[in-house]
């Protein structure tokens, strides 16, 4: 045997050898593998099964005078309220370094601007339905303050800057819309007046819509403000009611571009740890408006076959820390979940009593948690509950 013979037979043993130890070791953990599974197949739950129960047979929660008297304090407490604030602004220069109430004279409180946006819209609600309001002469009076020409002109000036062209978009432009709505229907002389000053920046809102929809090639879709199923609900109403045709038409056509061939929305994936919206009911919401009825009905079927399953349960967010801002959020949540289900009921889609017993659970869990908590949740949560009542209204 020459060397090179000698040294194949060297490595052909040893190579043996390795692979033996392998494929003990292949055989030792396949054995431990087997072992570990289960003897029987265990049947998986239902995408639409609870961990938890809960009541279906709460009562609908209806909007009293001592319940709307309770509601305002919340966004009248603080409206005017500077601090804590979050600004969430690009800084192009030193110069963009002012407080909230220099950046955004109107809308300065409640800790950031599109909460501010919608504690001024619940106020001016409230007013339209019970305009005998415990403190309606101090809400009006600040509403006129905040609200004033001159300071929307200087919230039109930041929206114009260079490196906002994206700020609030697209739930602060929405609440913005529903605001001026709100406005504009309110048969006070006030309602008119206050409209009148905003609509500088009404307009401005309203073209940005305009601009950005056509970009926009993927819908987002997400469980918080971002979320474009509940960007274009909100302005829908707006156009709708104002009779923005040109704004309206745009709406139709890009929810229809977006969700038209969608179908079996995972419900089993909500919620995420911080949604304060649900990725599929948003969806829906903004379907029910842009669909004929008929049309609308068969697409939820293929989109949410669940809501027409007279079993389906659906646990509300569970919510462990209250004190914890983006936590909360799942307060917000089961209100929102309870608006969109009201508004489904009414179209008489799904299986109506089960949606309006979920909507109902959903409320009765997270309603007496609005009034007197934490400003992590109290500078916001109050408007999401009045328009989730108003939703369940007949």
């Amino acid at each position: 045997m020459n060397d090179l013979q000698s040294v194949g037979v060297m490595q052909s043993g040893r190579f043996n050898n390795i692979t033996s130890k392998n494929m003990r070791l292949l055989l030792f953990l396949s054995f431990i593998l087997i072992s570990c599974q289960p003897t029987e197949k265990t049947e998986q739950p239902a995408r639409s099964s609870t961990t938890k129960s809960i009541n279906m047979n709460t009562e609908r929660p209806k909007l009293t005078r001592e319940q709307a008297n309770r509601l305002a304090g919340l966004p009248l407490k603080c409206m005017q309220q500077e601090f804590p604030n979050k600004l969430g602004q690009v800084l192009g220069t030193e110069g963009d370094l002012k407080t909230p109430k220099a950046l955004h004279p109107a809308f300065y409180g409640c800790f950031d601007w599109h909460s501010s946006v919608h504690g001024h819209w619940m106020l001016v609600e409230l007013l339209k339905r019970f305009p005998d309001l415990e403190a309606a002469a101090q809400i009006k009076k600040q509403l006129a303050e905040n609200i004033s020409a001159a300071n929307i002109e200087k919230e039109v000036v930041y929206f114009k800057g260079k490196h906002n062209k994206s700020y609030e978009r697209t739930y602060g432009w929405a609440w913005l819309l529903k605001l001026s709505e709100s406005l504009q229907t309110w048969e006070d002389p006030m309602g008119q007046k206050l409209a009148d000053n905003l609509e500088p920046l009404t307009k401005l809102i309203r073209n940005r819509y305009l601009e950005f929809l056509p970009k926009l090639y993927y819908p987002i879709r997400v469980g918080e403000h971002t979320n474009t199923g509940f960007g274009l609900g909100f302005a829908w109403d707006y156009a709708n009611t104002v009779q923005d045709t040109e704004l309206l038409s745009l709406i139709n056509q890009r929810a229809k571009d977006w969700f038209l061939e969608d179908e079996n929305c995972p419900l089993a994936w909500e919620p995420s740890g911080y949604d304060f919206l649900s990725p599929c009911l948003e969806e829906a919401d903004i379907m029910r408006r842009v669909l004929a009825p008929e049309d609308f009905k068969n697409w939820l079927h293929k989109f949410l076959p669940e809501l027409s399953d007279p079993d389906f349960t659906w646990e509300p967010g569970q919510i462990l820390d209250r004190t914890d801002g983006k936590l909360v959020h799942l307060d917000g949540l089961n209100f929102s979940r309870a608006w969109v289900l009201y508004g489904l009921a009414k179209e008489g889609v799904g299986d109506k009593n089960n949606m309006l017993a979920i909507a109902n659970a959903h409320m009765a869990f997270s309603l007496p948690n609005v009034v007197d908590g934490d400003y992590a949740g109290e500078h916001w949560l109050a408007s999401f509950a009045l328009w989730a009542l108003i939703s369940g209204e007949d």
